[in-house]
């Protein structure tokens, strides 16, 4: 499925091996990691297309279904669980009830979905006419073509601080930065204080090798300063560079995801650089233009803008909490079937990273046959048993 401007495998839990370490050496097969080009399997090639959502039943009564995020590396043995995926997250919604796992209700279906990775929690609103997940709409995100049918998805305030480091701002190898957390771990940095303008080009970015080295000493200081500790080998925190909007918008971004440039930006990661913004004495003061009236704060990048709605209150000691975040994404459905990884090899078992020690999913139910098509093109024929070693 496409989720916002991600891609990404869907799968049951009940259908993946329950060890840890056995299902992530399966997504690495599934997915053709590793391998620069992913050519032997799912994967595009890139991180913001080598995605896996896990989702099975919660047992939380604040919600309906457990949504564990899965990064799968291209070009190393390894699957992180360190962070979330607020893109993947539009389609978690849309696939519980492809699945069976939440009713459709008449017209339109929400659906309450834990985030395994952190804890937090998201309610994805989706239309479901004639008890059926539309996917055609007029909704338009910047970074996909065309356009298709809303994924309204709301987020409560998290329990978290939003100043990780207890902080507004802190300083970094001599640079000024605000680390803030609404559903993704972020240092926002002002570009110029890193010798660029922030309206480079994502290739350009990456292939300035000082900025890179000073990227990842930034980045890596950070980590330990919002509690994280070591991320050497994590994807989080991501860098944001902050410039002045160009194009009518709030601010202009360029996100670090930690070393490839976004070509867009992330829903968590934007939802963490609105809420930065509007956080008095923060790094974005004096560069972004904030609305005079309303929650919406518009995030330009490198493709186009991200609309966010978030409001901040304080909690009793006066600091700063995000009181309302949501966010506008689309998914798509793009294949439903079976996938027949590639045989295993020992030698790459013996490679990969330390599995991810995540909470555990909530027990799964047995696996359920897909739904009939949202949006059949013609008669199908319903799919065969799952033949021997192919995985749903």
């Amino acid at each position: 499925m496409r989720g916002g401007t991600s891609k990404g495998a869907y799968f049951l839990a009940a259908d993946l091996p329950a060890d840890p370490a056995e299902r992530d050496a399966l997504l690495l097969r599934i997915m053709g990691s590793p391998d620069e080009r992913q050519i032997d399997g799912l994967g595009g090639a890139h991180p913001l297309t080598s995605k896996v959502a896990v989702v099975s039943p919660s047992a939380d009564p604040r919600a309906d279904v457990d949504y564990l995020f899965l990064q799968v590396a291209v070009d190393r043995p390894e699957v992180s669980d360190r962070q979330n995926c607020g893109n993947i997250l539009a389609g978690v919604g849309p696939f519980a009830v492809e699945r069976g796992l939440v009713p459709a209700a008449p017209g339109r279906t929400s659906v309450r979905i834990r985030m395994v990775n952190t804890g937090g929690l998201a309610t994805a609103t989706f239309p479901t006419p004639d008890g059926r997940v539309e996917y055609g709409g007029d909704a338009e995100i910047s970074g996909v073509p065309g356009s298709a049918a809303p994924v309204v998805i709301e987020f409560p305030p998290g329990d978290g601080p939003l100043l990780p480091t207890g902080s507004v701002r802190d300083m970094i190898d001599g640079v000024e930065v605000t680390c803030v957390d609404n559903g993704m771990p972020t240092v926002l940095i002002a570009a110029t204080s890193l010798d660029v303008t922030g309206y480079e080009t994502p290739r350009d970015l990456e292939e300035d090798l000082a900025l890179a080295d000073r990227l990842r000493g930034i980045r890596l200081k950070a980590g330990r300063l919002m509690g994280l500790g070591d991320v050497t080998d994590t994807t989080v925190p991501k860098l944001t560079l902050l410039a002045p909007p160009r194009h009518g918008g709030a601010v202009t971004t360029r996100t670090f995801i930690p070393v490839r440039c976004h070509p867009s930006i992330g829903v968590l990661g934007a939802a963490s650089v609105a809420a930065g913004l509007r956080i008095e004495g923060g790094v974005g003061e004096g560069i972004a233009r904030l609305p005079e009236r309303g929650d919406r704060v518009r995030v330009e990048h490198p493709t186009g803008f991200l609309d966010i709605d978030t409001s901040l209150g304080t909690i009793g000691d006066g600091r700063p909490r995000a009181r309302r975040t949501a966010v506008v994404r689309t998914a798509r459905k793009i294949l439903d079937g079976t996938v027949f990884p590639r045989p295993a090899d020992p030698a790459l078992r013996s490679q990969l990273a330390s599995p991810s020690q995540q909470t555990p999913l909530s027990p799964s139910a047995p696996p359920s046959p897909p739904a009939p098509p949202s949006q059949p093109a013609a008669p199908s024929e319903p799919h065969p048993a799952q033949p021997p070693g192919g995985h749903r």
